[in-house]
């Protein structure tokens, strides 16, 4: 599909720009295939460190004029290959563009450009009484967290992404610069082209700046544990702290089998049961009410009791152990490689889907923790597997199709917030159907060289 002879005219045309910041070299360009589950590697054929906006508006022209592939690269940490050179060409790190430009107290946004993280960011603001609450787990860099429309523990009450950006400056794939939006908190002029962006994955230009929504940070947080006899009960309670309308800011699933390797990784020793996680925030009289409702809901679904507190240290060990799931759940089986795979339905569907894909993984033999943002319908399963037992990565295969297909089935999503990459292409022709077309016009009409991110979203 793409010359390798144009490939090789562009790294010399590069080279010449842009010196020791271009390299060929094999360790570098695995670091920028990498990914975080079983997804075999591509590696890119060069990789070049851009510094600015003008930077990659370069790089773009040299690459759209050899038709040479383009992928952005932030920290890696997207887990459906995205990152991927699936047909070779350049990876344009981004971590060097890593400033924040400009935070409007008052009007609660900031400018920044796409290396910068969400820690970055908010250890940034901590003096200011603001945050940003897009809150993924893995500490993600702004841009691709754009460009994968991601959320995470804080979408319940946040959102995700989408709801947090007000504009974008994006490098087209013909060099161009261009913005979307302005810093005003809405507008009715033309096409929403910066919410087009967020979640293209890098297939139809690279996000070099965005404008932010900040927030102010809570008076009081409260955050809590409560253990359940089942999944279904522990979901049954989510469903009805949503449909009662009690303000939760974050309310996380573990499955038993999850709960016995965050023990295990973190040095935890809570009940090896289903287990709800939950954060409120707001005055002191107001997280106090929240947990209290949130408590008398509980009781009709469990025994156990629903401990709360406001100590900064002790909540702080709970969600720690909690963006820590991953690695400890790749602890339950050392030399293993994982496939982490989501779905998303409606609330009213998710004790049903989570205790279907729980006797699907038991029947099928399947070893995987469950975790879910389960206050918007998101949950998270990480099959486990060892390298070489092909017999289990096919019947994880299967598994996965099966739950993307049962999640469509109930009206949801194949995924909720990983995106689609390579691994989800199928199920998202199943999920939008003849919708899919209009989405690769648009990609044509962007890109008519197909040089942006190629491989990824749709099928070939």
């Amino acid at each position: 599909m793409f010359d390798k002879q144009n490939i090789s005219d562009a790294i010399s045309v590069l080279k010449q720009q842009f010196g020791e910041r271009l390299t060929e070299a094999t360790s570098v360009r695995q670091h920028h295939a990498q990914s975080t589950t079983r997804m075999a590697q591509q590696l890119p054929d060069a990789v070049v460190f851009a510094h600015s906006s003008q930077d990659v508006s370069d790089i773009l022209k040299i690459c759209n004029r050899h038709k040479c592939p383009v992928i952005a690269f932030g920290i890696g940490s997207s887990l459906e290959g995205h990152v991927n050179a699936a047909h070779g060409g350049i990876s344009i790190d981004m971590n060097n563009m890593n400033s924040i430009l400009q935070v409007n107290n008052e009007d609660l946004d900031a400018v920044i450009q796409p290396g910068v993280t969400r820690e970055q960011l908010n250890e940034y603001l901590r003096d200011s009484g603001l945050f940003f609450p897009i809150d993924p787990g893995a500490n993600a860099s702004l841009g691709g967290m754009a460009a994968t429309r991601a959320s995470g523990t804080n979408a319940v009450r946040y959102g995700t992404m989408k709801d947090n950006i007000l504009a974008l400056e994006v490098v087209m794939p013909d060099g161009r610069i261009i913005r979307t939006g302005t810093r005003a908190r809405k507008s009715s002029a033309g096409y929403d082209m910066t919410r087009l962006f967020i979640g293209s994955e890098g297939t139809l230009g690279i996000i070099t700046e965005l404008t932010v929504k900040l927030h102010g940070i809570p008076e009081k947080i409260a955050g809590g544990i409560c253990s359940f006899p089942t999944i279904k009960a522990a979901c049954d309670a989510v469903i009805s702290v949503i449909q009662f309308g009690i303000p939760v800011a974050r309310i996380e699933l573990l499955d038993a089998l999850q709960v016995k390797a965050c023990n295990g990784y973190s040095g935890l020793t809570l009940p090896e049961e289903p287990l709800l996680l939950i954060e409120f925030h707001g005055t002191e009289a107001s997280v106090a009410e929240q947990a209290e409702s949130f408590g008398d809901i509980a009781s009709e679904h469990t025994e156990s009791e629903f401990v709360w507190t406001t100590n900064t240290e002790e909540r702080s060990k709970l969600w720690k152990a909690r963006h820590d799931a991953y690695w400890a759940s790749m602890s339950l089986m050392p030399g293993a490689v994982s496939v982490s795979t989501d779905v998303c339905v409606p609330i009213s569907r998710l004790a049903e889907c989570v205790e279907l894909t729980r006797i699907d993984m038991e029947e099928h033999g399947i070893m995987s923790p469950m975790v879910g943002h389960v206050g918007d319908g998101n949950f998270h399963c990480l099959p486990l597997t060892m390298p070489d037992d092909d017999k289990m990565q096919q019947a994880i295969t299967d598994f996965s199709k099966r739950l993307s297909k049962r999640a469509i089935d109930m009206g949801g999503t194949c995924t909720g917030e990983h995106g689609i990459g390579q691994g989800k292409q199928a199920y998202l022709l199943d999920e939008l159907g003849d919708t899919v077309d209009f989405m690769r016009q648009i990609k044509t009409s962007f890109d008519p060289n197909n040089i942006m991110n190629p491989g990824k979203i749709f099928l070939s």
